[in-house]
């Protein structure tokens, strides 16, 4: 039988009179240790915030990392971030909350507006249950306040989570009701929903500065889909409205959480489309943070890697020792990732992280001159290059405060040329994300590979990663989203 934990930020959250649960702090969770362990876990996040970076966030993100069932999922917290994400899922929302509000008798007083509190599902107005219990399913989330419009017809106006110091301190609140309720059932997961078509949508930017795909390999990319009989379109960030058109979304634009990217990624998947990048592939590989945290709970060897909030900072200094590599959790091409020689650098460069983020990585400097990419796709290796490091740096790319960046030089080889400890190593890393397209960045060492990172939107321009493989690279990757389009044709019929 699963194990039930709670999460609460303070404490003081959880007051002396309410019900005897197992309830720990998010600080006390995510410091790892026999939490992080066990296997078999249940975790209530009840934080006092679920925003981005904040102690909420990561108390759900790590929970996801170490294979523990966690609500809400940070999947859930992104789509309640924002209105753009969650209007997706309310249009069955909104119908049968016209059936139950409408029902109400019309007058002059009539109100234009209804909120209501649901907690694990229940809410105190017997015959809107029903609703309560599909926004729940739609959006596990805890604790969730729903305002009701009446714009023509009632609809949702706004979604929001609540947190437990929302709803009094009264041991006899609805709420431990609801929690015990829930916690006695079976933990279901929700169901996907399918597509049949095939059109396909390539999101980019062609302004990017660093864009994953350059001009001439999204023109192979548009060749070889009308090879494979699947039309191909390039669209932008003014093609949001018109996504619903398509049959698979491949993402050529850097992915960000709280971008754009991820908005076009999380519609396609909710309209049942095939997605590379799938929204949860863009959670999972954009934060360092899960992915360090993920890697260690799967042993995947690594550089030596702390996840550090303020007070522990100097931990890094004890168990890592100089030069150390800070990052924030989100960076990409190089990006937000520092080099501290000493403890002055260490607090100078930490202080300007932790104002953008709760958690930053740690990670002990490994100097090679070349990191090996491995693409791959499907849970099959794809590609291989050796990125070099840049002229007198240490980065592959070498970004100036002025706005220019320099380039290292790169070798693309076979897949058969690189060393099979290296490529299982890759294999492993990335059968943690998913079965999307990926690549995996690692260092060799005198004791074998050691992952960097994973990462969803890996470059593919021409005359680079498709030295070797030429026109198949691309005839491979649309051949692998028409496979998929075809499996879900198949299991339709």
């Amino acid at each position: 039988m699963a194990e039930h934990l709670l999460l609460v930020e303070q404490h003081g959250d959880w007051k002396p009179g309410y019900p005897r649960l197992p309830v720990v702090t998010a600080r006390d969770y995510l410091a790892g240790g026999d939490l992080a362990a066990k296997r078999d876990l249940r975790v209530i996040n009840l934080c006092r915030s679920y925003r981005y970076l904040s102690l909420g966030y990561y108390c759900s993100l790590l929970a996801e990392a170490r294979g523990h069932k966690v609500i809400p999922t940070v999947r859930t917290i992104q789509e309640l971030s924002s209105r753009d994400i969650y209007g997706l899922a309310t249009e069955e929302l909104n119908a049968l909350a016209q059936r139950l509000l409408g029902r109400r008798k019309t007058t002059a007083l009539t109100p234009t507006a209804y909120e209501l509190t649901i907690c694990f599902g229940q809410c105190d107005v017997k015959e809107l249950q029903p609703l309560a219990r599909l926004i729940f399913e739609t959006f596990r989330c805890p604790i969730l306040k729903v305002e009701f419009r009446l714009q023509g017809s009632w609809r949702i106006g706004a979604i929001k989570a609540l947190p437990i110091t929302s709803v009094g301190d009264d041991a006899d609140s609805p709420l431990f009701t609801a929690l015990e309720g829930y916690l006695s059932k079976r933990w279901r997961q929700p169901r996907a929903r399918l597509s049949y078509r095939y059109d396909l949508a390539i999101l980019h930017d062609p302004n990017e500065e660093l864009p994953p795909s350059d001009a001439k390999a999204l023109a192979r990319f548009v060749k070889a889909g009308k090879a494979q009989g699947v039309n191909v379109e390039l669209i932008q960030r003014k093609d949001y409205g018109r996504l619903a058109e398509y049959d698979a979304l491949f993402i050529r634009e850097t992915t960000r959480i709280g971008h754009h990217t991820f908005r076009f990624a999380k519609k396609a998947d909710s309209e049942g489309m095939v997605v590379i990048d799938d929204p949860d592939s863009i959670l999972r590989c954009t934060n360092k943070v899960y992915l360090a945290e993920l890697l260690a709970a799967h042993r995947i060897p690594r550089p030596k890697t702390l996840v550090l909030r303020k007070e522990s900072l100097l931990d890094a200094e004890e168990q890592i020792g100089y030069p150390i590599v800070l990052k924030i959790p989100e960076g990409s091409f190089s990006r937000g990732v520092f080099k501290a020689e000493d403890r002055g650098g260490l607090t100078r460069i930490a202080a300007k992280l932790f104002k953008e983020s709760d958690l930053i990585l740690a990670q002990e400097f490994l100097y090679t001159s070349f990191d090996w990419r491995i693409g791959v796709l499907g849970r099959k290796p794809f590609y291989a290059c050796k990125y070099l490091m840049s002229r007198d740096h240490w980065q592959i790319v070498k970004h100036e405060v002025d706005g220019r960046h320099e380039e290292g030089g790169y070798e693309t080889l076979a897949v058969e040329e690189v060393p099979p400890a290296v490529i299982k190593m890759a294999l492993r890393a990335a059968d943690l994300i998913g079965d999307g397209l990926y690549g995996v960045d690692l260092k060799e060492t005198p004791s074998g590979p050691v992952v960097i990172e994973v990462n969803d939107n890996p470059s593919l321009d021409a005359d680079v990663e498709d030295k070797v493989l030429g026109d198949q690279l691309y005839t491979r990757l649309i051949g692998e989203l028409v496979e998929r389009l075809n499996r879900r044709r198949i299991r339709k019929a």
